[in-house]
C-alpha cells in the first residue's frame, strides 16, 4: 500500500489517543510530536509539516475537542479533516471543454512514466466515461517515445497521431487538433517531450505548445518515489506552464509517499490522477479523503465499491446468490469468481480498503501471492467437471490425480476441499439471515 510506513506511524500514534475518555493538552502535545515526526520520515516538505501540527494542535485544544463526550475519537477526526485538506479538501475532477476536443497536455521529466501515463488516462476516460480520445506523439527527441506510444496505442486499440521526428512539436500539436476536429474525438492527449532535468529549451518548446494547443488541461507527471524532489519539479514547471494537475506514478512502490502529501500545499496544484501499478487500467481518480482514511486505517469502502461495480457482472451475482442459497454452488463457479475477483486488482490493495483491516488477526501486514490464486485456479482446473459438481465424491486416489495434474501436493488439495465447503456452509447462513432484504449481495466471495 501508498504511505505504507507513514501510515503505520500515525495509526500507532492515533490509537494511544483513541479509547481516551479525557484528553489533555500535555496528551496533544505527545500526539503531535509523533505526528511531526512521521510526517517528516515520510519525506513531507518541512514547511508543510510544521504547517499542519499547527492547525491540527489549534484544533485539538480548542473547545469543540476538550468538552466532547469523546475527546479521543475527536482528534482523530481533527486529524483526518487536516489530512485531506492538506492533499486536497476534495476530489478535482478534469476540465472539459465546451466544443470537443478537450485537450490535455502531459508534461514531466524523463523516466517519470509520461508516455505510458498518457496511455492508461486515454483508457479510463474511455472507459469510465465513454469518451473517444486520441494520443499525439509530440516527443520528437527521445527515439523510442513515438513507437512506445504506438504499441500503446494498439494495445488499447486507439489512434496515435504522429508526424515523425522531423516535424516540430507545436506544428504536430496543431494538426493532432485539426485531425480530432475531423474525426470527432471528445479528447486529446498529447505526449510532450521531457528531459532527464529541466532546462531552458525543454521549457519554451512547452510554452510553445500551450500556446498554439490552448489546453484545458496540463497536466504533470511525477514519480512519487523522487519524494522532495518531485514537488521542486512540479513547483519549477508550475511557474512557467500554469500546471491544472498532477498525476503521480509509482504510489504502489515502496515510497514514502511525502511528495504527495506536499505536492498540493507547496505548488496549490490538485493531485487529478494516481497510477498504482504496471497495468494499463492501473490508474485511477485521486480523492483526499478516501486517501487520509486509508492512512488512518479507516479503509476505503468507496473505493472498493467502484472497484467491484466495474469488475463484476451483476447478473452473476445475482445467480450466485440464488446457489449460496441452494446449496448449488460448485468448483467452476467458484473459479469464476477468482477471476472476477482479480480483476479488481492485487488482493492486498483490496484488503487495505476495509475498514480496520489492518487490525484483524493475520491480516496485518499480509502479503496476498497472486500464485496461490494461480495454484488454487490449477488444482480446479485438475478436476473432471463431475467432480467440480460433487467434490464430495474425491477420495484418496482422485485426490492424487488432481495433485499430479495440477503440480500442487495432496495436502494443498485437500486444504482446498476444506476451505470450500467451509466457505460454503458459511455463505448458506448468511444468505440465510439476509432473506427478505431487498437487495442481494453485489460482491463476488472468495
Amino acid at each position: 500500500m501508498a504511505f505504507e510506513g507513514l501510515a503505520d506511524r500515525l495509526q500507532n500514534t492515533i490509537q494511544k489517543i483513541r479509547g481516551k475518555g479525557k484528553v489533555t493538552e500535555a496528551d496533544v502535545k505527545e500526539m503531535m510530536r509523533e505526528v511531526r515526526l512521521a510526517l517528516l520520515e515520510a519525506d513531507v516538505n518541512f514547511k508543510v509539516v510544521k504547517d499542519f501540527v499547527k492547525r491540527v494542535s489549534e484544533r485539538a485544544i480548542g473547545q469543540e475537542v476538550m468538552k466532547s463526550l469523546t475527546p479521543g475519537q475527536q482528534v482523530i477526526k481533527v486529524v483526518q479533516e487536516e489530512l485531506t485538506a492538506l492533499m486536497g479538501g476534495e476530489q478535482s475532477k478534469i476540465a472539459v471543454a465546451k466544443r470537443p476536443p478537450t485537450v490535455i497536455m502531459m508534461v514531466g521529466l524523463q523516466g517519470a512514466g509520461k508516455t505510458t501515463t498518457t496511455g492508461k488516462l486515454a483508457n479510463l476516460l474511455r472507459k469510465k466515461h465513454n469518451r473517444k480520445p486520441m494520443l499525439v506523439a509530440a516527443d520528437i527527441y527521445r527515439p523510442a517515445a513515438i513507437k512506445q506510444l504506438e504499441t500503446l496505442g494498439k494495445q488499447l486499440n486507439m489512434p496515435v497521431f504522429s508526424l515523425g521526428d522531423q516535424v516540430s512539436p507545436v506544428e504536430i500539436a496543431k494538426q493532432a487538433i485539426e485531425r480530432a476536429k475531423e474525426e470527432h474525438h471528445d479528447y486529446v492527449l498529447i505526449d510532450t517531450a521531457g528531459r532527464l532535468h529541466i532546462d531552458e529549451e525543454l521549457m519554451d518548446e512547452l510554452v510553445q505548445v500551450k500556446e498554439i494547443a490552448k489546453p484545458d488541461e496540463i497536466f504533470l507527471v511525477v514519480d512519487a518515489m523522487t519524494g522532495q524532489d518531485a514537488v521542486n519539479v512540479a513547483s519549477s514547471f508550475n511557474d512557467l506552464l500554469g500546471l491544472t494537475g498532477v498525476v503521480l506514478t509509482k504510489l504502489d512502490g515502496d515510497t514514502r509517499g511525502g511528495a504527495a502529501l506536499s505536492v498540493k500545499a507547496v505548488t496549490n496544484t490538485p493531485i487529478k490522477y494516481v497510477g498504482l501499478g504496471e497495468k494499463l487500467d492501473a490508474i485511477e481518480a485521486f480523492h483526499p479523503e478516501r486517501m487520509a482514511s486509508r492512512i488512518l486505517g479507516m479503509g476505503d469502502v468507496l473505493t472498493l465499491i467502484e472497484k467491484a461495480q466495474s469488475s463484476v457482472d451483476e447478473e452473476k451475482a445475482k445467480e450466485l446468490e440464488q446457489k449460496f442459497r441452494s446449496a448449488s454452488f460448485t468448483f467452476d463457479d467458484f473459479l469464476d469468481q477468482l477471476g472476477q475477483v482479480r480483476k479488481m486488482g492485487p488482493l492486498d490493495e483490496i484488503l487495505g480498503m476495509l475498514p480496520g483491516a489492518n487490525k484483524m488477526k493475520g491480516l496485518k501486514n499480509v502479503q496476498v501471492d497472486d500464485k496461490q490464486i494461480s495454484h488454487v485456479e490449477a488444482i480446479i482446473q485438475s478436476m473432471t467437471k463431475d467432480e467440480k459438481i460433487h467434490p464430495e465424491t474425491i477420495n484418496a486416489s482422485r485426490k492424487k490425480r488432481i495433485a499430479k495434474g495440477s503440480g500442487r501436493t495432496v495436502q494443498e488439495v485437500n486444504r482446498l476441499l476444506k476451505q470450500f465447503e467451509d466457505m460454503k456452509k458459511m455463505m448458506k447462513q448468511m444468505t440465510s439471515m439476509s432473506k427478505g432484504k431487498k437487495k442481494g449481495m453485489k460482491f463476488p466471495f472468495m
